[in-house]
């Protein structure tokens, strides 16, 4: 199947679904209809959720410029010494909240024995860059000093991943913590990049213009098209060029940690998701790609699709690759 041809299962799917939109909606209606979205997701793996007995979770305050965030941990119990994962949802840096994954981390958690921290970073277009990825990397630094009290232990594996905008934000502080002293001594190990945005919908990628042609091939894709891209770059305001957002642009991709990317064929993001893995690799990263045919950005979420079931598998067996050298 060519990558934007739309998967018949997902098709299927959305013709039972009320068309979208058309035109840009105000960032509350944006909002209502996102969080719709994610109840039928949580509806959808409410059943495979773990017996509490198994797992704690507590939400933790962490002090930032200007205010203070939330970070939620989900701790497996009958052990010590667990791995790390850090996460960040996904949500155009405006839409979404600490909820969002929490059925789906703490499935994570207890069935792959990872330590995970969520953190709920502050928004847009309440909260302008940089204060998404400044909110971001405060809640990494928390969970690192707090590893002890997450029964972690980080030399056996201390990951970042997020989905969207939340690989985003993995991908921009695992940038930030390779060149900062603070993580020296506890260096991240891997990167879980799942259908990441890594560059500005207006930096300037003429070096890479053959490279990246799915913002227009994929331009009416359903569920995210390239105007959705454009509206929620508009609303952050970030630099176009700035590496913190267009990691893609970084002076150097050397020393990173391994990258696990996953990437939705009938997507806008989907050639720039190929190209960092490639870029990666070229620095000398380990890296393994998945593209996903006909799937649209988000389609993941669909989870009684086989596609879906798919996805899903292939993101816990990315976290054990992820985790293989250090467990």
């Amino acid at each position: 199947m060519s990558s934007n041809v739309l998967n018949p299962e997902i098709a299927a799917i959305l013709a039972k679904l009320p068309a979208r939109p058309k035109g840009r909606l105000p960032i509350e209606q944006q909002r209502a209809g996102f969080a719709m979205m994610m109840a039928g997701m949580h509806a959808g793996l409410a059943p495979h959720l773990p017996n509490e007995s198994e797992y704690t979770v507590e939400d933790h305050t962490v002090p930032v410029e200007g205010g203070e965030i939330k970070v939620r941990s989900v701790v497996p119990k009958g052990g010590e010494n667990f791995p790390l994962l850090v996460w960040f949802h996904g949500g155009g840096w405006a839409l979404g909240d600490i909820d969002m994954d929490d059925y789906y981390l703490r499935i994570i958690s207890v069935k792959l024995k990872v330590s995970t921290v969520n953190v709920e970073y502050r928004l847009a277009p309440e909260f302008l860059f940089p204060t998404g990825i400044n909110d971001a990397y405060a809640g990494l630094k928390w969970a690192a000093e707090n590893a002890k009290a997450l029964s972690v232990s980080l030399s056996n594996g201390f990951i970042v991943g997020g989905t969207s905008a939340g690989g985003n934000l993995a991908a921009s502080v695992s940038l930030l913590a390779r060149d900062d002293a603070f993580f020296k001594d506890r260096p991240l190990t891997g990167q879980l990049l799942i259908i990441p945005s890594v560059v500005h919908i207006d930096a300037n990628v003429d070096v890479y213009r053959t490279e990246l042609l799915s913002m227009e091939e994929n331009k009416d894709a359903p569920s995210l098209d390239a105007d959705a891209v454009r509206q929620f770059n508009e609303m952050l305001q970030a630099p176009p060029e700035d590496p913190r957002f267009s990691v893609l642009l970084a002076e150097s991709h050397a020393n990173l940690p391994p990258a696990y990317i996953q990437v939705s064929g009938l997507d806008p993001l989907r050639d720039e998701g190929i190209l960092y893995e490639k870029v990666l690799r070229n620095a000398g990263v380990k890296t393994q790609i998945i593209v996903y045919p006909g799937l649209p950005h988000g389609g993941h979420g669909f989870l009684t699709t086989s596609i879906a079931t798919k996805f899903n598998k292939d993101t816990r067996d990315g976290i054990r690759w992820l985790l293989s050298g250090h467990v």
